[in-house]
């Protein structure tokens, strides 16, 4: 039970694991569990605007799962883009804002133009923040990250040999100006980050259930909040200072 008092994460992560494992529990598609694991983030969109949730990131595609059947990964985009063809409007209506974190290589103009279009639509959006994390990969996103301060600082005249500060770096990283990482989620019991928002969870409280995506619902997230509410986060330091 989440009471009015307990504290809440400003930033959870979801490494949203299963669809293919409930699907064939089920006899059905591996495309058949995406399609399920989508109305899973119907779900938690809903419960987490109702709890007040400030931003979630959501592990949609990694840079890895290229490596998947050509088959799977286009019912993956088109799953992608009848998501936002059906839902953008209720979004925007909701006050959910939409962002992305990834490369954009690789991406076909139609998924670009849509993820854009969300994006735009709904950047004054305040009352939830929804993070896209697609062909997201947390190494390739540093190594840019590093890549693209380093060619600022030559156009601006300043020695790549000073140092560079957390909040320097910080500001080239997709998912900035999110806040860290507090509480981070993954299902179908797996336990491991998969190369996913590596330095923004570098002090986020880490949640494993055994639930498959596609089943997770309110009672999974409430309880995973009642969890990281009963944590005490030190950062390193000591519990009475």
């Amino acid at each position: 039970m989440i009471s009015s008092k307990q504290k809440m994460p400003r930033h959870i992560a979801v490494i949203m694991d299963g669809n293919g494992r409930w699907a064939t529990s089920k006899g059905l598609s591996r495309s058949e569990g995406h399609r399920a694991g989508a109305d899973s983030i119907d779900r938690l969109m809903e419960v987490s605007l109702a709890l007040g949730l400030e931003s979630i990131s959501l592990y949609a595609f990694s840079t890895e799962n290229w490596k998947r059947p050509v088959t799977e990964i286009r019912s993956i985009f088109h799953l992608l883009v009848e998501f936002i063809d059906s839902r953008l409007e209720g979004i925007y209506k909701k006050g959910i804002r939409i962002l992305h974190s990834g490369s954009r290589k690789r991406l076909s103009s139609k998924v670009l133009s849509k993820i854009d279009s969300a994006i735009e639509i709904t950047k004054k959006n305040r009352k939830l923040t929804v993070n896209f994390c697609l062909n997201y990969g947390s190494q390739e996103e540093l190594l840019t990250a590093f890549s693209k301060l380093s060619e600022d600082r030559k156009k601006k005249g300043i020695s790549v040999q000073k140092p560079i500060s957390t909040k320097e770096l910080e500001k080239y990283l997709y998912t900035y100006p999110l806040p860290p990482v507090d509480l981070l989620i993954r299902t179908a019991g797996e336990r491991r980050l998969s190369n996913f928002l590596l330095w923004q969870s570098a002090y986020a409280e880490l949640f494993f259930t055994e639930t498959l995506w596609p089943d997770f619902g309110e009672k999974d997230l409430k309880e995973a909040l009642d969890w990281f509410g009963r944590r005490t986060r030190k950062f390193g330091g000591l519990e009475n200072g």
